[in-house]
């Protein structure tokens, strides 16, 4: 009852309560009658239940006071139905109808109630096969220390010393079952694991390894797991436990106990926990998973092992992961029971179903993306405090109470957040800028390239085009280009040489052979075919230090392919274009750029990558054009990760970036041209783009049930086409039970006829309805650009209407917000009104929008796409390369055009009548790619990144004189399972965005990007950014500057023998062995011996892949992680010469050999290119000193070197190191 206080306020009084007992003593249910029932009602609250002095029954409680004359009118009734889906829900939980049940299809019809005839989903059959389970460091170490945990646990209960007795290790199980975020749908199975060392080689998995780790130390289950209750539903996932089952030994020579004893003393523990929630439609997949342990809740509800804070395996330390390969017995299920579920999401978006889940006093965040089964569902449920112990075949079992909630945590408990938490030192953005390095041809120039016999270009009369000098940027006229009679184009890409920079670095030596990649337009991406790098003079490109080379094909026989140089065309005719793309290639040329990487054709290694502006492809009313560029070729390598923790952290303004070095490697030669051609017909230019839609006018023309109309210049033409031709099931219909006799086949015939028109009739005439109320717009999407346009909706009744508008697509939505619909309209000049607070929100977010009778109103519509590639590409550059290009010339026809995506707008009345009909053609079109960025890192890793962007007033594109200062930067990635945000560290400091980027298994690669906007509502990026994660296979090597260190990698063999090498991207500091070519057998083992001597101190990575030397496709690729220390200097020397010191200058230092034996020792430096030796090695007797000869080259530049000299024994291990400090004056 609500009262009301004498301060107007109210107050809610309990007036009575009443139980409904559904059992009786014992479990029988009470007897549900169909008739209708009075409850009791008793004076108080039910807290008197509680009462010390209570008794059952309630009616001979005489502490319990009845309300006289009142009673609640009820009926209890049992429901049948239910009894099919009790493996779905957990016991004693309150459900409706209304509420979600994951496996449960949604209700039928208008009542919206899916319990009252409960449909089960389809059930899927999953197979785990080739599962096993990696621990860290290792298994060996993981499993001492637990034992060593238990059995300082044990001796602690039992307050005692050692005593003799250990624990080991009986059995090693892993628990599997499906859990529908609710309840597990079936009980989990057991299954037994084995070590890897204990199997047999005849029986023994084959487990995957990184580095040189034991495969071994890895738990391997020898059967594979069938899971036939698994259903395609998000909420739906695979749960793994594992479990060790633990035992004591006795004292006599530390047997373990065996019968009832071993009984009493076995106990099993909960080490690890996973959830999977399997990709529907994917086919066989490999999996890894990370484990989880520690205070987390899990779907197993169990206590699970902790790694204690003081573990050897350190602060933050792997829990480990399980692998497997899944399968389906037939993927039709999958995907069928994918595609109802999509059909019926509008359905399943009900309300929150609190009562599904109990609550927590916590809040756990959810991720926008992760796995069906996910991190609030698992939490949901109540962990328990108590402990129950039970016999089971002789083990004790941990179990947890599941009746009790969490208590609720006390505030002094909980920890408060420093304003500035520990934040990653951010990286400058400085990525791939597009550029041209233009060079005025001499005529020596000239004549060096017509000697060299590149082919010519030739216009549409077949004369030579020639060299011209490119226009200034951004000085075009896109009017100008429109009106050219030659809209044909022919865009020639010419690659004539490649040269080494004459400044850049000299750590890795030049490559013999090149091939390039990049996308032109909406082409098919090109991976040209390898191309010989030939000097001038005819020599092939070898050393360090080279001229400019040419470059040529290689044929299949290594034969090189004359003339020199690579010449590919893309014929761009706007009779294959769609309407108005032609103004869309105009645009592209004039503000996009060509992103090109550069590859060493036998190492697969990334030599660099280079840009270029596209707009000289402009002809500008010329017949044909053609300009020469020089490229660079630039790497970007990125200083280490680091943390800034302490005060360093929490000092306003401490962040800066770091360091990015941009390495210059080399120089690409080539010719950009754009030959025009005249075309037949006229070309599809764009027509006035209006931003209002307007429904079509009541006139139905109507085209005939089964025709195929076209329309024509003179009106409208149809072909009438034969019914059976038309309908595949009419066609099988008539084909079916006819029987025999001329007339009795036509009579059969006329009547199948009759029944087919009358079955399709409403269909027929509802599409009819359909077209005169259905209006189309056209929008040219643009990853992260918004494409705004208002519909004109008519409420053609004489009566007033609320209407609601549905639509099929996320990425087409209705603009709610008047301060966002009218910033779009400032964008785009529209005149139409706008009005605050016109459209209501149902329960299921759908808006409405009230229409007085006859009334015409404006629906702002925006549709806006962050979906581009496919996240995870193939390895397009490194992974391998094919038989060539494809061809040197591409068309781009209808076929290369991408597929149209249609969306539907509906809006209808109520009872479900549509009014109009929108329907809304997207097609995509290519984005500009400002930046691209290339980073490599641990396979099955996260990189995390923190990008700093430049001011934001030189990102291209900003409006001048924006008001109220500097503004907010926003940012969008184009895959949703990647965390992409900005941070902005005060005002006047400049704003970061930080990634966080899950990577696959090596050698894969993934493919994104960045949009970055400057206007709250996102309605154009000023720049986007494209990004590459190359996944390799990580080794930590701990090692010491000027010293050999070596180590073996385990190479696998594939199913087929292949002849393999080794490639590094550091040969003066990485050795391997076997160093050339050798046969890899076919699912064999083989070890590669590498060394590894780096120059100097510090951390540092290198990237190792082993080729197939005859395919050229890449079979492993490495990422070594140094951390080199510095040795320690012995002696220091101090030494000035003079700038351009002509042939340098010699200079002599003695050593002593400690030793009372002959001794051979080796010299290295860290600087080559300043110090040479006049020995590499030299032996000295014991005790006698020996003179050291030391050449120092010239130096062009002032400034100060520290050159380490290395003195190495026979094993190449450091005996002393001397330091030179070298003053250029």
């Amino acid at each position: 009852m609500m009262a009301g206080k004498g301060d107007g306020s109210s107050q809610h009084l309990s007036c009575g309560f009443g139980i409904i007992p559904l059992f009786h003593s014992g479990s029988e249910v009470t007897d549900s009658a169909t008739e209708d029932r009075a409850l009791k009602l008793y004076h108080g609250t039910p807290r008197a239940l509680l009462h010390p002095r209570f008794q059952n029954p309630v009616e001979k409680n005489k502490y319990m006071t009845v309300m006289e004359k009142s009673y609640l009118q009820y009926a209890l009734k049992s429901h049948q139905p239910l009894e099919a889906i009790f493996h779905l829900l957990p016991e004693n939980l309150l459900i409706s109808g209304l509420q979600t049940v994951p496996g449960l299809l949604p209700a039928r019809g208008d009542t919206g109630d899916c319990l009252q005839k409960p449909r089960l989903m389809k059930t899927v059959t999953c197979y785990l096969e080739r599962l096993f389970i990696q621990l860290y460091p290792s298994l060996e170490e993981f499993e001492e220390e637990l034992l060593d945990l238990l059995n300082s646990d044990r001796l602690l209960q039992a307050n005692t010393g050692s005593d003799g007795e250990e624990l080991v290790v009986r059995e090693r199980r892993l628990h599997v079952g499906v859990h529908n975020g609710l309840r597990f749908v079936q009980a989990p199975q057991v299954a037994v694991l084995v070590p890897g060392a204990e199997l047999s080689p005849s029986g023994c998995q084959r487990v995957p390894s990184s580095g040189a780790r034991d495969a071994g130390q890895a738990l391997v289950l020898r059967s594979r797991i069938q899971l036939s209750e698994m259903v395609p539903h998000p909420a739906f996932g695979v749960c793994f436990q594992l479990e060790y089952v633990f035992c004591s030994t006795g004292r006599a020579g530390g047997k373990a106990l065996s019968g009832s004893a071993r009984s009493e003393a076995a106990d099993m523990r909960s080490v690890r926990w996973a959830v999977w929630s399997p990709a529907l439609g994917t086919g066989d997949t490999d999996v890894v998973l990370p484990l989880r342990g520690g205070a987390r809740r899990g779907p197993c509800q169990a206590l699970v092992y902790r790694t204690p804070p003081s573990s050897r395996q350190g602060k933050h330390v792997e829990s480990g992961t399980v692998q497997f390969r899944v399968s389906t017995d037939s993927e039709e299920h999958l995907v069928s029971a994918a595609e109802l579920l999509c059909k019926d999401r509008d359905e399943l978006k009900q309300p929150p179903t609190p009562s599904l889940r109990v609550p927590t006093p916590r809040r756990v965040p959810v991720s926008p993306r992760g796995p069906g089964l996910s991190v609030s569902q698992l939490v949901a449920s109540p962990r328990g405090t108590g402990q129950t112990l039970q016999q089971d075949g002789g083990i004790t079992h941990l179990e947890t109470n599941l009746g009790s909630p969490d208590t609720e945590p006390c505030a002094s408990d909980q920890l408060r957040a420093l304003p500035f938490t520990p934040l990653q030192l951010p990286m400058a953005a400085v990525g791939l800028q597009a550029s041209s390095f233009h060079v005025s041809l001499s005529r020596a120039s000239l004549a060096r390239l017509h000697a060299a016999g590149f082919p010519d270009i030739l216009d549409r009369n077949q004369e030579p085009v020639e060299i011209s000098e490119p226009v200034e940027l951004g000085s075009f006229n896109l009017q100008l280009e429109e009106a050219d009679p030659l809209q044909g184009n022919e865009i020639v890409l010419q690659f004539l040489a490649f040269d080494r920079d004459a400044q850049g670095s000299v750590e890795g030596l030049w490559p013999r052979t090149v091939f390039l990649t990049f996308q032109f337009y909406r082409f098919p991406p090109v991976t040209t075919p390898r191309l010989q790098l030939v000097s001038t003079d005819g020599g092939l490109a070898t050393g360090l230090a080279v001229p400019a080379q040419l470059l040529f094909r290689v044929n299949e026989d290594g034969t090189l392919t004359k003339p020199p140089g690579l010449q590919l065309k893309y014929m761009v005719d706007p009779a294959f274009l769609r309407p108005g793309e032609q103004r869309w290639f105009l645009r592209y040329l004039a503000e996009h750029s060509l992103q090109i990487d550069v590859w060493d054709g036998d190492s697969l290694l990334h030599v660099g990558s280079a840009a270029i502006k596209l707009e000289p492809l402009l002809r500008q009313g010329r017949m044909a054009v053609r300009t020469y560029h020089e490229l660079e070729v630039a790497t970007t390598e990125y200083e280490p990760d680091g943390t800034v923790m302490g005060r360093e952290a929490l000092r306003h303004g401490a962040l800066r970036p770091l360091g990015v070095r941009v390495a210059v490697r080399g120089r690409l030669h080539l010719c950009l041209a754009n030959v025009g051609h005249p075309c037949e017909g006229t070309p599809g230019q764009l027509p006035f783009h209006s931003r209002i839609v307007t429904a079509p006018d009541s006139t139905v023309t109507t085209p005939g049930g089964g025709w195929n109309s076209l329309n024509t210049p003179g009106g409208r033409t149809a072909w009438a086409r034969r019914l059976v031709d038309v309908d595949n099931e009419l066609q099988a219909a008539l084909r079916s039970r006819r029987p025999e006799g001329w007339p009795k086949q036509r009579a059969w015939d006329l009547q199948v006829i009759d029944a087919y028109r009358d079955h399709i009739k409403g269909e027929s005439i509802y599409q009819m309805l359909s077209q005169a109320i259905t209006a189309t717009r056209t929008v040219h999407a643009v990853l992260g650009t918004a494409e705004f346009f208002e519909f004109a909706l008519k409420n053609p009744y004489t009566v007033q209407h609320t209407v609601t508008i549905e639509v099929n697509d996320p990425e087409l939505s209705v603009i709610l917000d008047p301060r966002e619909w009218r910033h779009f309209k400032e964008l785009t000049k529209s005149v139409t009104p706008v009005e605050e607070d016109m459209f209501h929100l149902r329960d299921d977010l759908k808006p409405q929008v009230y229409l007085r009778p006859s009334e015409t109103v404006h629906i702002p519509f925006k549709y806006q796409t962050f979906s581009a590639d496919p996240a995870v590409v193939a390895a397009q550059g490194p992974a391998g390369l094919g038989t060539g290009a494809g061809g040197d010339t591409h068309s781009l026809g209808k076929s290369g055009a991408k597929q149209t995506k249609l969306i539907q707008v509906t809006f209808q009345v109520s009872g479900g009548k549509p009014i109009a009909l929108l329907r809304v053609k997207v097609e995509p079109q290519p984005h500009v790619v400002d930046q691209t960025f290339r980073f490599y890192h641990p396979e099955l890793t996260f990189l995390k990144k923190t990008i700093r962007l430049p001011p934001w007033y030189t990102l291209p594109g900003t409006p001048v004189g924006v008001p109220g200062g500097q503004p907010e930067m926003f940012v969008r990635c184009s895959d949703p399972d990647i965390i992409c945000e900005t941070k902005s560290l005060g005002p006047g400091e400049p704003q970061d965005i930080f990634l966080k980027v899950a990577g696959g298994p090596s050698p894969q690669i993934k493919k994104f990007f960045v949009a970055i906007y400057m206007d709250t509502w996102l309605a154009a990026p000023v720049q986007i950014w494209q990004f590459y994660l190359h996944s390799l296979q990580r080794l930590d090597v701990a090692c010491t500057a000027g010293q050999l260190t070596r180590l073996s990698l385990l190479l696998r063999g594939t199913a087929a023998p292949r002849r393999v090498r080794a490639f590094t991207s550091h040969p003066q500091e990485l050795e391997m062995d076997p160093s050339g070519a050798f046969l890899l057998p076919a699912n064999g083992i083989q070890d590669l011996y590498i060394g590894v001597r780096p120059r100097r101190a510090g951390s540092k990575f290198i990237y190792l892949n082993l080729v197939d030397v005859e395919s050229h496709q890449l079979v492993s690729s490495w990422l070594l992680c140094l951390s080199c220390r510095q040795p320690l200097i012995s002696k220091a020397f101090e030494i000035s010469l003079p700038v351009g010191g002509g042939k340098g200058c010699n200079k002599r230092i003695t050593y002593t050999n400690p030793y009372p034996s002959p001794r051979l020792y080796f010299l290295c430096t860290n600087r080559p290119d300043l110090l040479q030796f006049k020995e590499d090695s030299f032996e000295v007797a014991g005790g006698e000193v020996y003179t050291i000869g030391l050449r120092f080259a010239p130096s062009q530049t002032v400034g100060e070197e520290e050159i380490l000299i290395h003195i190495n024994d026979h094993e190449d291990k450091n005996e002393e190191t001397f330091c030179v400090k070298v003053l250029y004056q």
